[in-house]
């Protein structure tokens, strides 16, 4: 495939922080990729919770399924762009892995923990993970990814002014130039994200009978507009479950005609030639046009409400930041609880020794956070059904 002159270009890559040879059959951006998927940190997105809190219902999103979604909208759009499709869809599998279980919950919890020491964010613990945690090779701790892939991951969401201690610090073993905006491979991936979260939580959120396709229409001009498109294409249909992934195919279709249409006017304003130009670009490129990204606030306003802030969701909030707060404080005022390597390997100064705690808790997936806190702590404030 040829590539505009503003992609990423894995021949002109900063490279990897430990030298390796290249590989015979693989773009340095695509080896990335492959590292990704067989990282236990991946694996273990199968069973932290998107929304509902997993295992909470076998047809729900959970973070994997999730990043598989981002990953597909991504590649196409970095297809359409004619970016690097492996660099794009490496960063799309990669943005969630920083998620502690329980999702939000859980990052708050650790936010709240660990405020004594730096505090914790998801995206930080990320660049954590890839550089320092998964320890898949003897040669060096992380998966050695390649400068622009570390980029996208730390500056997928625009540039950073005050890093996190963090990625403060793979920043400082290697700089990451964290002050201008990242390529357009990490900004696809960003809203790649978006677009995917907006409508698979749409669909999800029928499908749990939490609001029905004509509530949301009723309060979302957007949904209502593609709804009338979807129902006047399909008179003689009525079932709802093939009605309803049809609305999130037309919605998807439309907010990414759009996104193509802006971006392309976007990179032809800033007259961007080389990816050195995007990034110098002084705002995001990528991104859906000022009159679709009203429309769509509409639809996030509309879940914020009756989604996540749902009494079915809401319930399971407080227990699990109880779980996640009481596996740390346990973990943390007897570091010989963790296990094998996590124990012996543990510093006995702070902030050293939190952050190390901190680390394990987040890896952790829901089931094994509940089954640890029930061995541990005591009963599980979370539904017994849960431990199953």
């Amino acid at each position: 495939m040829t590539r505009a002159p503003y992609a990423c270009r894995w021949e002109a890559s900063r490279g990897r922080l430990h030298a390796q040879a290249p590989s015979a059959t693989r773009s340095p951006f695509a080896r990335d990729r492959d590292r990704i998927i067989h990282s236990g940190a991946f694996r273990r997105l199968r069973y932290k919770t998107q929304v509902f809190v997993a295992p909470d219902g076998d047809h729900f999103r959970v973070r994997l399924t999730h990043s598989l979604e981002v990953a597909q909208i991504a590649r196409s759009l970095a297809r359409a762009l004619t970016v690097d499709e492996d660099l794009t869809e490496a960063l799309a599998l990669a943005h969630d892995l920083g998620h502690p279980p329980f999702g939000h919950s859980g990052e708050d919890a650790l936010e709240r923990v660990m405020a004594p020491w730096g505090g914790f964010d998801h995206n930080g613990h990320a660049l954590r993970i890839v550089t320092k945690l998964e320890s898949r090779y003897p040669g060096f701790d992380g998966l050695n990814l390649c400068w622009e892939t570390l980029e996208g991951l730390a500056k997928h969401n625009g540039p950073i002014h005050e890093p996190g201690w963090a990625l403060a610090g793979v920043d400082a073993a290697w700089p990451l130039d964290l002050a201008s905006h990242a390529g357009l491979e990490a900004q696809l991936a960003a809203i790649a994200d978006d677009i995917a979260y907006d409508n698979h939580d749409l669909d999800d959120g029928i499908r749990a009978g939490l609001f029905s396709v004509e509530e949301v229409a009723a309060e979302v001009p957007f949904v209502a507009d593609c709804w009338a498109a979807v129902t006047a294409r399909w008179p003689g249909v009525t079932a709802r479950r093939r009605l309803v992934p049809e609305l999130v195919r037309e919605q998807i279709g439309r907010m990414v005609d759009d996104l193509l249409a802006t971006t392309r006017a976007r990179i032809a304003a800033a007259d961007a030639r080389s990816v050195a130009d995007v990034r110098a670009a002084g705002r995001t490129l990528a991104g859906l046009s000022d009159g679709l990204a009203a429309q769509v606030h509409g639809l996030k306003q509309f879940l914020r409400a009756r989604m996540y802030r749902a009494p079915a969701v809401a319930r399971l909030r407080d227990p699990s930041e109880q779980v996640v707060e009481g596996l740390f404080a346990a973990l943390h005022a007897d570091p010989a609880r963790l296990p094998g390597d996590w124990a012996a390997t543990c510093p006995a100064d702070e902030p050293a020794r939190a952050r190390h705690v901190c680390d394990f808790v987040a890896g952790m997936t829901d089931r094994y956070a509940l089954k640890l806190y029930r061995q541990l702590v005591g009963p599980s404030p979370l539904p017994e059904e849960m431990l199953s």
